[in-house]
């Protein structure tokens, strides 16, 4: 299974692509959509939405894995993160693809093995995980981190799944 993990964000939204075998991942792309910052917010949610579908198509996932929002102080910043996120599930979802839902202590805890893991601590581990992979970024490290969630946990019936909007039925 192809698996795209999305670590969504207005500023910079992550992306990461691994195939599962059973209990052996591999790292395939990541990467980073950085809209314009100056830009207005729907130019910005339309490039979020159009690269995480060029990424789907280019690379041909079986199923996407995202990150959901986390309520912060400030309401204005959660909104802001919650559109980004709504840019790139939609993408993926009308992409054909299935959507599973983390939250963000479940993708720590997954990945390092405590939900209060650091930034730091994460690409430390999806180093190991996927040895090789190069990851520079936190956003892609992350958005690796919620691929490799979903690879724990897809079979159980923990993660909320979205149906994909082309493939749902009634």
């Amino acid at each position: 299974m192809r698996v795209l993990g999305l670590d969504p964000g207005l500023r910079h939204t992550g992306w990461g692509v691994i195939d599962i075998d059973g209990n052996h991942l591999r790292h395939i792309a990541h990467g980073v959509i950085a809209p314009a910052p100056d830009g207005a917010i729907a130019a910005r949610l339309t490039t979020i939405f159009n690269r995480v579908r060029e990424v789907a198509e280019d690379l041909r996932p079986d199923a996407a894995a995202i990150e959901e929002t986390f309520v912060n102080r400030n309401p204005d910043s959660t909104l802001k993160l919650g559109l980004a996120r709504g840019a790139a599930l939609v993408a993926a979802a009308s992409s054909g693809l299935p959507v599973s839902e983390y939250a963000a202590r479940l993708v720590k805890k997954s990945v390092v093995g405590t939900g209060k893991a650091d930034k730091g601590q994460i690409a430390a581990m999806v180093a190991i995980f996927l040895p090789g992979s190069g990851v520079a970024s936190a956003d892609a490290a992350d958005a690796l981190a919620v691929a490799i969630c979903h690879a724990h946990h897809a079979e159980t019936p923990g993660p909320r799944r979205l149906a994909a909007a082309a493939g749902a039925r009634a």
